[in-house]
């Protein structure tokens, strides 16, 4: 298995597309701006997404905010968000990282390899750790946090509070 992690880019594809359409709208509290819209309304969203990486446009309340695709064997699996700086309602409600994996692609250790590659590329950012905020009842995220070496610092009603160190 040949893994990759790839910066999102106003010139993504079709590829990445299609694995827009199949990570859901909202699961678990991840958010896919991209899934169901039209493919000339993704490219718009390109745009957009890249220039919230860049701090461009950003409203008082955000942050940068980076989203790579994880390819396996040159196929696109999973997308990933990774947050450069917390605020206080990220620390509640959001964390460093989030991600999704394409329906047809779960079940085979892709959240996992998402997370530590997701951990290894916080380093860019200088994050000695990162916090995943993750819901209860959502298992086999919190598995992937703890196989890519999380501590839970806390579980509330609702949540999984996990860092993971980045090295």
């Amino acid at each position: 298995m040949r893994a990759e992690l790839k910066k999102l880019s106003p010139n993504d594809g079709v590829e990445v597309y299609n694995l827009l359409q199949e990570i859901p709208k909202d699961e678990n509290g991840f958010i896919n701006g991209a899934n169901g819209i039209s493919f000339d309304d993704y490219k718009e969203w390109l745009i957009k997404c890249d220039n919230m990486a860049n701090g461009v446009a950003l409203e008082d309340w955000m942050v940068p905010q980076h989203i790579y695709w994880l390819y396996v064997d040159g196929n696109p699996v999973g997308m990933g968000k990774l947050r450069t700086r917390l605020t206080d309602k990220l620390r509640l409600d959001g964390g460093h990282c989030g991600y999704g994996i394409a329906s047809s692609q779960r079940r085979k250790g892709y959240g996992t390899l998402l997370v530590q590659m997701m951990a290894k590329e916080a380093i860019t950012f200088e994050l000695d750790k990162i916090l995943l905020t993750i819901h209860n009842d959502n298992v086999p995220s919190i598995k992937a946090a703890i196989n890519s070496g999380g501590t839970i610092e806390r579980v509330t009603d609702d949540k999984h509070y996990i860092w993971i160190e980045c090295n």
